[in-house]
Parts: C-alpha cells; structure tokens; sequence
C-alpha cells in the first residue's frame, strides 16, 4: 500500500485519516494530528471494519491509521483493508497485542508500522513524521523512472522573445501529447505569466516554499502546487512589487529536488536575473532552452548565455530556439547569426500574432491552443528534442559552425548600430527568409 506521491495524483485525497477505538487514544491522537498540520476531525471513532465500510464510497487518505484492537483477525481483515485502499496510501496500525510474529505478518502485508497500545505521544509523532518521509519518497521499483527524469531550463536572451511561451507549451506537450508527470516551475516571482497562460490562480505556494524552505517536501509539493491537467502541476507566484525577493536559492534547489523525486519531466521558466543570482539552480539541469531573436542585442547575450553555461553548467546541453521568426524583417541572418554565436540554431519557430491572440483568448497555452499551425508544429518538434536528451547529449560538445571567425568580435558594434540609425545597411548578409505562420 505504500507508493510514491506521483501515483496519487488526484487531488480530493486528505492527507491524514484515523480509526480508532476508544476515547483515550483519540485524545492522544488528536494534539499531534493538529501538530502535524491535519484537521483534528479526520480522526474518528470505530476500528479497522469502519475503516473499510467508510473507503469503499471515499477516496483513500494519505496515511491512513487503523485500530485493530476489535479485530478477531486482523491478517484476514488488513487484506480487506487492502481492497478498498487506492495506490499510495501508507497504512501505520495500532493494537493491542504484543506479538513479534502478528508484526512480522503485518508489515508483510504491506503495512507501514505497528504501534502498541497505550499510544503515547513521542511515538505516534514519530510513526507519523516517517509516514510523511515514506510517502514523499519513491518506491525503490521505480529509480528507473528516477533516472530518467529530465529538467528542462528555459531561457531568453532578452525581454519579448517568448520564454515564458514556450516553458508552458513544453509543460503541456510533455503532460498531455507525452502522457509524461511534468511540473512547471515559474521563478519570474513578481511578473510571471505561467499560471495565467493556463488560466489559473497561481495560489501562495511559491512565495510560502520561499519563506519557509525547510517545509519543502513531498507532502508540501502535493498541497502547494496548482493541477493544470491530469499530468501537469505548476508553482508559481504573483508576489508585491513593493516587496523584494529575499532568498539565498535554497528553497528553488529543493523544489527542483522533489519535482526530481515525485515528476519525470520539470520545466522551469528561469528569467535571466535568476540565471546569475543563482547559478546552483542549474547544477542538475539537462536541457537548457535558450530563446533567441536575430537582433544585434540578442546575439551579443546569446553568446555572453553560452559562454556561462560552459563555465556554470556544463553538463547540460544547449538548445538555441529562434522565435518569432519573420521573414525579411532580421537584423541580422541566420548564417551571420550562427556565426557570430559559434552555435547553430536548432528550430526556427515562425512569428504567428494571431496564433499568440487565439491562445490568450482561449485561456490555453500556445501549443494547446494552435495545434494545426506551423508554429505549434515547430513547438512539438522541440519538445521531442528535450524528451530525446540523454546523458551522453548533454556531455556532447554543442554543434559549432566551423572554420568562421565571431561575427561580432570584429565589428564595431557603435559604428554599426550608428550605421542603421542613419538607415544604413544592416550587418551581413541580406535577412534570411523565414517560413510564414
């Protein structure tokens, strides 16, 4: 009965239920249970037959605690637990029989733990704070899964060029067309457009894990975070501009730790200030999704990005995205462009203003909202480049254009930008055409 916080993903489950026999350990029972942050009347009284009759019509708790002191046999009447119980659900028993043989056979049925009555409050503090651990940690049959959960960072180069976009498509590609647990983690904290991309409240539960970060854990994920769909939860925050962000980043380091433990794909919308004042963010990152535009400015970020990534995080793997691509309206071409960065541009993502329009509308993200179009098929064919990334990827040396001198490290970059306020000639050669929307 015991599974990881990902098989119990409905989100009408409490967190704590009890059964229990008699009045004196209710009242053992109930402070702790308010300790612990749970609604006192979960806790109710009849034993483990009401525990059966009550979730046969009722979604399982959490942990579930269940008196067997009425039970004739209790073996025979855990199995019927067992039938009624959904996945997930960690089961601690209490009683009155002191029988190393009854323990022996208790936990391998799949109960969690055994507590002898008189209950006391030490004890049951404790069987409860290891239910917690229990239940936030995955089942040791699924480190496969483990291993191949894949965290994706997206990026922009500069303001406007559609980071935050293609973070919640990627998210709702990943959850719905992958069928793939996924969470978004949106870290623009005071101006983040996540949860509004899928026309969500995005609640306090990023601000709260900012706060209080050693209250970050399974069971904090499960309640914090906002359900989008089936497969996808997001955290993110609207916080008061007249407030700062004060943290050190350890709070973002264990969230992306749990997201590791309870999803298999993350997605963070990281904004560029996050990038520097928290390098550690990307220590365990295995994609990093860099939102581009083909302007003088953004080349100049896009290689300054690249090269911090090699000193910061160099065991992820760089994927440059070109959005919003119009044709005949670059600064600069692609070819100059790739040139000037080192680094050729892995997908074009065409500029569609009444796509971006139709998903506003709609409450839905771009890629939900616009499947039939070319720029929602160029946002499909990223998210398979991520979902294709593995650890040899990301120790691969990034797919440079040989043999061609930085565009930028011999231009004058004033005399330039001076040339095209003039209405000069623009840099290189004339702008690449791009595929119309």
């Amino acid at each position: 009965m015991n599974a990881p916080w990902k098989s119990s993903m409905p989100g009408n489950r409490d967190p704590f239920a009890a059964f229990v026999c008699d009045d004196a350990a209710l009242d053992v029972l109930r402070p702790v249970v308010v300790e612990m942050g749970w609604q006192p009347e979960k806790c109710a009284r009849g034993g483990l037959r009401n525990a059966v009759q009550s979730l046969s019509v009722a979604a399982s708790p959490n942990i579930l605690l269940v008196d067997l002191s009425e039970s004739g046999d209790p073996l025979n009447d855990i199995n019927a637990l067992a039938e009624v119980c959904e996945p997930g659900t960690v089961v601690i028993a209490t009683g009155q029989v002191n029988d190393v043989r009854l323990y022996r056979d208790l936990l391998a049925s799949g109960i969690h733990d055994y507590l002898l009555k008189p209950l006391s409050v030490a004890q049951l503090r404790e069987a409860l704070t290891n239910a917690q651990a229990v239940f936030a940690a995955p089942r040791a049959g699924h480190a496969e899964a483990v291993r191949r959960h894949i965290t994706t960072a997206v990026v922009g180069t500069r303001g406007g060029v559609g980071a935050s976009m293609l973070a919640t498509s990627l998210a709702w590609l990943f959850s719905t067309e992958h069928k793939q647990p996924t969470a978004l983690l949106d870290l623009d904290i005071h101006f983040g457009t996540g949860a509004l991309a899928l026309d969500l409240e995005p609640g306090r539960g990023l601000t709260d894990a900012i706060e209080n970060p050693s209250r970050i854990d399974g069971l904090f994920i499960e309640r914090a975070m906002i359900r989008a769909n089936e497969n996808l939860a997001i955290l993110s925050a609207e916080a008061p501009i007249n407030a700062p962000l004060l943290t050190d980043g350890s709070a973002f380091v264990q969230l992306e730790e749990e997201f590791r433990n309870a999803f298999e794909m993350t997605v963070i919308d990281l904004p560029r200030n996050m990038l520097i004042n928290f390098p550690h963010l990307l220590a365990d990152v295995n994609v990093i999704v860099l939102a581009t535009e083909l302007t003088l400015a953004s080349a100049r970020d896009t290689i300054r990005i690249l090269s911090w990534l090699k000193a910061n995080a160099p065991n992820a793997r760089p994927v440059i995205v070109s959005n919003k691509m119009q044709a005949g309206t670059a600064e600069i071409s692609k070819a100059d462009f790739e040139a000037s960065i080192e680094h050729k541009i892995d997908l074009v993502i065409p500029y569609d203003i009444k796509a971006a329009s139709n998903a506003a509308k709609l409450g839905q993200t771009f890629a939900e909202a616009n499947h039939a179009t070319k720029s929602g098929a160029a946002l499909r064919q990223l998210a398979e480049m991520v979902l294709g990334a593995s650890e040899d990827d990301a120790d691969a040396a990034p797919t440079g254009v040989p043999g061609k001198k930085s565009l930028l490290a011999g231009l004058d970059l004033k005399s330039l930008l001076a040339g095209k306020g003039k209405g000069g000639a623009k840099s290189g050669a004339k702008a690449e055409a791009a595929p119309a929307a």
